[in-house]
């Protein structure tokens, strides 16, 4: 039997790391942080347990890998959406909506990746978090900022903000008023996005997460 090609090779190093992405964020979703073990990750990805630190150091920066993995393609999701938009300002409305609504979706699973901020090593730098940084950057780009060296920062720092007050235990606060001020805030009307009328009624969030994991053959984009 010949060698598997470098290209194959790669291929498999790729769906291996999109298994375990993947199942990070389903099993931090339905168990928390704490109770959910590196072998529980290999598990649900089918993995050798040996495989999870060959990509990542330890399970904190798998699983804020994972929740950027997230993040960064709900928010893709939403700013091309149709009927798609070029409008600086539908986009930065689309922006708020997306990471509001993980919060309000996900608790749990944002909760974790809040505190996981909180601890020394901060954010992880990997190609998820760095994605997510381009797209809210390109959209503070189409909103009309002049500097977005000096805008993107404090746009991450406002929606950072409004997840966590979101998510406090105890004294959560609700998201159509944390949405409102930050609407407010950068002059944008309510009935851009998606306001939280249209969603009334609409259930659960969608508990199948696959296809923000690429485990299958390769596709254009990221």
């Amino acid at each position: 039997m010949s060698p598997r090609s470098a290209s194959v090779n790669e291929e498999l190093r790729r769906r291996s790391r999109e298994r375990l992405l993947h199942a990070a964020v389903e099993l931090v979703d339905e168990r928390g942080f704490e109770a959910t073990t590196l072998g529980d990750i290999a598990d649900r990805a089918g993995s050798a347990r040996g495989l999870v630190s060959y990509y990542f150091p330890g399970k904190r920066q798998l699983v804020q890998s994972a929740v950027h993995r997230l993040m960064h393609r709900t928010l893709e999701e939403a700013l091309e959406r149709e009927p798609r938009s070029e409008d600086g300002r539908e986009r930065l409305a689309r922006a708020v909506d997306a990471i509001l609504g993980l919060a309000r979706d996900r608790p749990v699973l944002m909760r974790q990746h809040m505190a996981g901020l909180l601890q020394a090593e901060g954010f992880v730098e990997c190609p998820e978090q760095r994605r997510l940084s381009e797209l809210l950057g390109d959209t503070v780009a189409r909103y009309g900022s002049a500097d977005v060296t000096a805008d993107y920062p404090m746009l991450r720092a406002q929606l950072m903000g409004a997840v966590y007050a979101a998510l406090v235990p105890g004294v959560p606060m609700p998201v159509p008023a944390l949405r409102a001020e930050l609407f407010q805030r950068y002059g944008l009307d309510w009935e851009l996005g998606v306001p939280p009328e249209r969603n009334a009624g609409c259930g659960a969030a969608e508990r199948d997460l696959s296809r923000f994991f690429a485990t299958g053959e390769r596709t254009e984009g990221p």
